[in-house]
């Protein structure tokens, strides 16, 4: 097969187009034949040298794909209501960047009707996390207030249509005009550019003093601190990434007279139960949503299977808004 392999820590120009044999799935595993596949911020920071694979997934980069199962196990498959030949979008381990890739069939879902493959493959490592950390850690619920930080990356658009449409108001930070903009027509109620306003103000101002119920956080660092200023009494904070750095302060007694709660995940070292959990709560959830075209796929960019360094580059430049998807 086909695969885009890492040949050493660096930039963009590292990942090179090689052939390795075709994986074999194991128990419980199926081997899908990609169609597309989807590009995500923790697969720069493997490229980096920075997020290595967990023991005993592949080496190869990438958490989703789309495509048709080829092989499998097939008790496993038959439990979870798939056959040969089946159209599905995984989370997957690693291993993403080929033509073919194993994962666990607990992880699979279905094409949602309607969708393309492209369009398909932009939705596991978004979606699994914004339910994961929104929707169970954090426990969004209908009427309450959300502030996702970095609004116009793949988590935040996901995060904003998951969010409205399940009954939540959403507040995003972006840094730029046409990033709200796109962030607004998504259906967020207010955009706040963080390099020209001040998102606690903002925050206070757009809910009459009470701040949100609950912030999805990919900055960490300085920001800890004002999103502690943000929350609302037992709000709920989590952080998933720490692109502001790891260090942070906070006024503690604040968040012990507000009763509040900052807690932090990551998804790819979670169990195959744990994942397997969250993919089921997303066909009963969120699968209906994406089908009636509640919500929709936001794709920035459709390149060549094999161009994922000029893909890489342009996740790097920061201007995107949604995913970047690749396809064979």
């Amino acid at each position: 097969m086909k695969a885009i392999a890492i040949n050493r820590p660096g930039g963009p120009d590292v990942l090179q187009l090689i052939e390795r044999p075709d994986p074999q799935p194991g128990a419980g595993e199926c081997l899908i034949a990609v169609e597309a596949y989807g590009i995500n911020r923790p697969d720069v920071l493997q490229r980096k040298g920075a997020y290595p694979p967990p023991p005993g997934a592949s080496d190869l980069p990438g958490l989703e794909v789309a495509g048709r199962i080829k092989a499998g196990d097939a008790a496993a498959l038959a439990e979870a209501g798939f056959k040969l030949g089946d159209a599905v979008c995984a989370l997957v381990p690693g291993g993403g960047y080929a033509e073919l890739c194993v994962t666990p069939v607990g992880q699979c879902l279905p094409v949602p009707a309607g969708w393309s493959m492209a369009e398909a493959a932009s939705l596991p490592e978004t979606f699994f996390t914004v339910w994961s950390n929104v929707f169970e850690r954090a426990g969004l619920t209908a009427g309450e207030s959300l502030l996702v930080h970095g609004g116009s990356s793949g988590i935040g658009v996901a995060a904003i249509q998951m969010a409205k449409a399940l009954g939540s108001r959403v507040i995003v930070t972006v840094g730029s005009a046409d990033k709200a903009a796109a962030c607004l027509a998504l259906g967020a109620e207010l955009a706040v550019n963080y390099k020209s306003q001040d998102f606690v103000e903002a925050v206070k101002s757009a809910t009459d003093g009470r701040g949100v119920d609950v912030i999805l956080d990919m900055v960490a660092g300085s920001y800890v601190e004002r999103n502690v200023q943000c929350l609302a009494e037992d709000g709920r904070m989590v952080i998933i990434a720490v692109q502001g750095g790891v260090d942070a302060k906070f006024d503690a007694g604040a968040v012990l007279r507000r009763r509040l709660t900052i807690s932090g995940s990551t998804l790819r070292p979670r169990s195959l139960a744990f994942k397997a959990g969250i993919a089921r709560a997303l066909r009963d959830r969120v699968w209906p949503l994406l089908e009636a075209r509640k919500i929709q796929p936001v794709i920035y960019r459709s390149m060549k299977g094999d161009q994922a360094a000029e893909a890489h580059a342009l996740m790097e430049a920061g201007e995107h808004v949604g995913k970047i998807v690749l396809s064979w």
